[in-house]
């Protein structure tokens, strides 16, 4: 009948299956990498003064030479005319002493001055041209500390958070300076990479292949930045078997950030027109085949290298068969199947999670369960799992209740498979040693008091 012990055999069960398919896969290798700046500046004051104004906003983007802000530059611009007064005055009499020369010089062509007169004039000349070139130095001195009043970007890049603000007096000793800039483009990922790819990166980088690197975030869901491999460190660290590598990165959209900790997934090689499944279809060392008569069968497998959500193997497979990638904790060898479209799953799958983002057990319902549910209002689909929750108790209620008169009948009430099958939980895997032999009759509830006279279940 019905209830009888084979009736779980006999039930097709709802499954969502996944294509056998060909395709170049990527070796990659997966590390934690911290993101490092090509080069960091605190931009502090070269001298001492009061803060002006600022040019600039936290978390700008800076070009070398920008103005960032100037420092009171009233007593530098006095030292400086200062300066530059006595300057002015020296090269007059400069200029006069070397006049005077000139003259001397004519009037002893004519013997009509003394040699030594003419000399003296000639050592003044020169005295006058040390206390002029002295006199330039100071005030080109002064004109750069006058230049130091305005501040601006050692390098491009982008700037953090201001650390003095106007109307502070600041000073070169300061050690947080006025802001510190960090140039992030281009920007550096540096990250371990175990000891036995050494090999194989050295050669490819000198043989000046190109080594593709994806950033991930922390949850690897989103993709931060595509670059290449620049170079490997020059030693290994015998603590813990690795040696650092070096990628870079563009960042024109500037999602990376100095000291950014990122999910890292380095190419070494690719395997051409590999074999491959999807990850969910693989049970350890087997997948289950959806074969022509509707019914699965277990085909032993050699797993090999994943990217993305599938997997590499090797096994009795071929190209177009398809493979269960959902549903696949009901199944025994032999079993008989129905195929759900996936994208009726999916669709239900997105319309009952709640407002935090996490599924509410929707994933342990059957596939044909969750295609139904996709049909469904909001309305609709909250009766319907009411009800469902609600069978499933008195389900239970009534296998824990079955009187010692009955026997094993209370443990052989058992819910549709549509809808009593995933709530219980996923079973554990079969073995992959060998098939799996079709379910018995469905063993006496715990609670149940055990019936002396019971006959025993066939074949177990």
């Amino acid at each position: 009948g019905p209830g009888g012990p084979g009736a779980m055999g006999a039930q097709a069960q709802p499954v969502s299956v996944g294509v056998v398919e060909r395709r170049d896969m990527r070796v990659l290798i997966s590390a934690i990498g911290t993101m490092n700046p090509r080069a960091t500046a605190v931009v502090r004051a070269k001298v001492s003064g009061e803060l002006l104004r600022l040019h600039f906003k936290e978390g700008d983007e800076v070009k070398a030479g920008q103005l960032l802000a100037e420092i009171d530059p009233r007593s530098f611009q006095a030292s400086f005319n200062q300066i530059q007064g006595t300057l002015q005055r020296d090269q007059a009499l400069l200029k006069n002493a070397q006049l005077d020369l000139q003259r001397y010089k004519e009037l002893q062509a004519q013997d009509s001055i003394a040699g030594q007169q003419v000399d003296t004039q000639a050592a003044l000349v020169r005295q006058y041209q040390g206390t002029v070139a002295a006199d330039q130095a100071q005030a080109d001195a002064a004109k750069l500390q006058l230049s130091y009043t305005r501040i601006t970007a050692p390098i491009a890049g982008r700037l953090g958070l201001r650390q003095a603000d106007r109307g502070n007096v600041v000073n070169p000793s300061d050690a947080n300076g006025i802001v510190t800039i960090t140039q992030v483009k281009p920007i550096d990922a540096v990250f371990s990479v175990p000891e036995a790819h050494v090999g194989t990166l050295a050669r490819r980088l000198a043989e000046g292949r190109e080594l593709p690197v994806e950033l991930w975030d922390r949850d690897l869901k989103q993709q931060l930045g595509r670059g290449r491999l620049n170079a490997v460190d020059n030693s290994i660290d015998i603590a813990t078997g690795t040696i650092k590598a070096k990628a870079a990165f563009d960042n024109a959209e500037g999602r990376l950030f100095a000291n950014q900790f990122v999910n890292v997934k380095l190419e070494v090689d690719r395997l051409e027109q590999a074999l491959t499944v999807p990850t969910t279809a693989v049970q350890n060392n087997y997948v289950y085949l959806v074969q022509e008569d509707g019914t699965v069968t277990q085909r032993r497998i050699a797993v090999g290298v994943t990217d993305g959500d599938r997997v590499s193997v090797k096994g009795e497979l071929k190209p177009g068969e398809q493979v269960v990638v959902d549903g696949i904790d009901r199944l025994r060898e032999g079993a008989k199947v129905t195929v759900i479209e996936p994208d009726k799953v999916q669709k239900v799958d997105q319309a009952v999670q709640d407002a935090s983002g996490q599924p509410r057990g929707m994933r342990n319902l059957p596939p044909d369960v969750r295609a139904k549910l996709a049909t469904m209002n909001p309305d609709e689909r909250k009766a319907y799992l009411q009800k469902l929750r609600a069978e499933r108790g008195g389900q239970r209620n009534g296998g824990n209740g079955g009187s010692g008169g009955n026997g094993g009948n209370g443990g052989n009430v058992t819910a549709p498979a549509a809808e009593g099958s995933a709530p219980a939980g996923r079973s554990p895997a079969p073995s992959p040693g060998s098939p799996q032999p079709s379910p018995g009759p469905a063993p006496v509830a715990p609670s149940a008091p055990a019936a002396p006279a019971a006959p025993a279940p066939a074949g177990r």
